[in-house]
């Protein structure tokens, strides 16, 4: 048996309920996982409240780190005993243990800890596609990063340092900004404040950015395309503040010829093979020291509640973890 947190309905953090499962055996294709650490995701937030739709009950969670129990028919990659961590689709990483398909999920070095890897692998992932996997971006370009102080954006401020690449961040508080640029933006600004995009634009000479993240959603997408340059591209990845009004798709013309795409890890990582080098590029930047993992809040699996109303209430900074 294995204490898994489901959710029966859509709703607030109260929705969640701690009930014992039993795991079973994998079948081809699957393996059996113990977990150590659980990541916090604001894609877990869109499934409690039905942003995005799921059929219920169903256990939320869709990172962890923990030790492989057993391995099912066909399974290479994989053996009992080896460490391991995952971002995978079906959602279910609250829990103790689970079964789930071998694919995404991936060795985890030694050095790296379940903490971290529990706390990377979805974060990680999503960094790695942004800088290498959406659209081209060469040293020296200039790039705009909402939410630079969560767990992504710190992720992602070091790693284009790493990789030469200028990132200009926002966050919601002057300690959040701070936090940032320590970690390797070059600025970061309130997105409180009303002529942010004015002060992106003054950064870069007039000549506006050449690229922009955007997580946030609903609050910074006009201020967001108002900052591209010319041909620039905008990566809508995430709606924490609400999502996209309709917008006219002509006004990408009127602003410049822009593009706008709005991706998603897990078309990313689907195939086995890209899912495996995509983290092993994750695991080089974490092994080398060039992308540190922070871990600034942590609760119990059966804490997942309250983790969530801290998410929500943007009360947190880098990565969350469920310890198991």
């Amino acid at each position: 048996m294995a204490k898994t947190m489901i959710i029966e309905d859509h709703g607030g953090p109260e929705v969640f309920k701690s009930v014992d499962r039993e795991v079973g055996a994998p079948g081809p294709g699957e393996i059996r996982i113990r977990h150590e650490a659980v990541g916090l995701n604001f894609i877990d937030v869109y499934q409690r409240t039905g942003l995005y739709k799921m059929e219920l009950p169903h256990a939320l969670g869709m990172e962890a780190a923990g030790v492989i129990e057993a391995v099912g028919e066909g399974v290479t990659h994989l053996k009992e005993g080896d460490r391991a961590a995952y971002a995978a689709a079906p959602p279910g990483a609250y829990a103790e243990a689970r079964v789930m398909p071998a694919a995404q999920v991936c060795p985890l070095p030694e050095g790296i800890s379940f903490e971290e890897g529990a706390a990377m692998m979805l974060k990680g992932l999503t960094v790695q596609y942004l800088f290498h996997r959406t659209t081209p971006i060469a040293k020296g370009d200039t790039v705009l990063f909402h939410a630079a102080a969560g767990g992504v954006g710190l992720i992602a401020c070091q790693w284009a340092k790493s990789e030469g690449i200028r990132l200009i961040g926002t966050a919601g508080s002057d300690e959040k900004c701070a936090l940032a640029e320590e970690h390797g933006a070059e600025r970061c600004l309130n997105y409180r404040d009303a002529d942010w995009p004015e002060q992106v634009r003054a950064l870069t000479e007039g000549k506006g950015v050449h690229v922009v993240m955007d997580a946030v959603g609903a609050a910074t997408f006009e201020g967001s395309l108002s900052v591209l340059r010319p041909l620039g591209m905008m990566i809508s990845f995430g709606n924490a503040s609400g999502p996209v009004p309709p917008f006219s798709i002509a006004d990408l013309g009127a602003k410049g010829s822009l593009k706008i795409t709005r991706p998603t890890l897990f078309t990313h990582i689907a195939e086995h093979e890209t899912c495996q080098e995509m983290a092993a590029m994750l695991f080089e930047k974490v092994r080398s020291g060039a992308v540190k993992i922070r871990i600034d809040q942590r609760f119990g699996l059966e804490e997942v509640a309250e983790a969530h109303r801290t998410l929500e209430a943007r009360k947190t900074t880098g990565s969350t973890v469920l310890v198991v």
